[in-house]
């Protein structure tokens, strides 16, 4: 039932684009700005580290092989 509804559609390279695009954008909670916008970031974290995107599976798009 999980593998139907969180399907793994992400490939290694988007995987990790994704986990350090959100680690850069928690530290501007922390440095820069200081906005809490950054906690946007957690986002992709989340999807990059579960190798699922909600929004592929919506669109049927896939980057892994």
């Amino acid at each position: 039932m999980a593998s139907k509804l969180f399907p793994h559609n992400e490939g290694m390279v988007d995987r990790a684009l994704r986990v350090i695009a959100g680690i850069v954008l928690v530290s501007l909670v922390f440095v820069g700005p200081k906005t809490p916008w950054g906690w946007i970031g957690v986002v992709p974290i989340l999807t990059g580290l579960a190798g699922t995107c909600p929004l592929y599976t919506m669109f049927g798009w896939r980057t892994c092989p």
